[in-house]
């Protein structure tokens, strides 16, 4: 293998790439967003610096079906996002995530920094409710539920006209952060970065609100529960299609470690 050809390739192994190389087009992406306050000491605890908490004390735990997801195939992802600032500006840190498929995994740790584990969550439907359950090591550790469709958010039933998506939309569109920890071959930390990105080309397909609720339960390996649900505040559904583009560093641990000081 020529030189040429290992740097055309878009990840490893060499014989089989795990992932193709990006952007990467969703459709039929489906949430089940509940917000919920939690204990500040906690989301403190939780956030690295520099991003410090926007004072809403609110946490926001995510199920996500994939069903069509270029170069990452059919998965549901679940975890939990915690809104924060970041200089000022109003950004979602990802906190946790789980996930049952192995290219969005290696793709989601190694470009973009997700903190992304192998689990088993579920997205569905039963009966009346939008139900998303989350299951690691055999034992389930989130349960989510909200009333099935119980208030349109794109449609105006009393006046019988559509109504504008432009608020999920730019729920969706606001800027998130992951932090990128990726380790050398003689263990230390190589990479030791805030990344962020911006999704694009975001379509809206529906939306709905509706009463939730959340229970957590205690992990060694999957610590949903180190955010305490002390209030549920209501529950968010949407189906869209989307574009996940690569991104950028916001800040580089290691090369503010390397930074000289000056004394007086």
């Amino acid at each position: 293998m020529k030189t040429q050809d290992i740097l055309q390739l878009p990840s490893m192994p060499a014989a089989s790439p795990s992932y193709p190389r990006g952007p990467y087009r969703f459709i039929d992406r489906e949430f089940l967003i509940i917000t919920y306050e939690s204990d500040p000491d906690a989301i403190r605890a939780a956030l690295p610096e520099p991003l410090e908490p926007d004072g809403s004390n609110t946490v926001l735990y995510e199920f996500i079906s994939m069903p069509d997801s270029a170069g990452f195939g059919s998965y549901t992802e679940s975890g939990i996002v915690i809104p924060a600032l970041y200089r000022g500006e109003h950004v979602n840190f990802t906190a946790q995530m789980y996930l049952d498929d192995e290219p969005p995994i290696a793709g989601g740790r190694e470009i973009w920094g997700f903190p992304k584990k192998h689990a088993l969550p579920k997205l569905a439907v039963m009966h009346d409710t939008l139900t998303g359950t989350l299951d690691y090591a055999g034992v389930q550790v989130a349960v989510g539920t909200m009333g099935y469709k119980h208030q349109h958010l794109l449609y105006d039933v009393a006046g019988k006209k559509q109504c504008s998506s432009a608020s999920i939309i730019e729920k969706m569109s606001k800027t998130h952060v992951n932090l990128k920890l990726i380790p050398g071959v003689d263990g230390t930390l190589a990479i030791a970065q805030l990344v962020a990105f911006n999704m694009t080309d975001i379509a809206v397909q529906g939306a709905w609100s509706g009463p939730a609720r959340l229970h957590l339960v205690p992990h060694a390996n999957a610590p949903v529960a180190d955010l305490p649900v002390r209030k549920a505040l209501g529950g968010l559904h949407f189906i869209a299609n989307l574009t996940l583009p690569y991104g950028r560093v916001l800040h580089d641990y290691l090369a503010e470690q390397s930074t000289p000081t000056t004394g007086a």
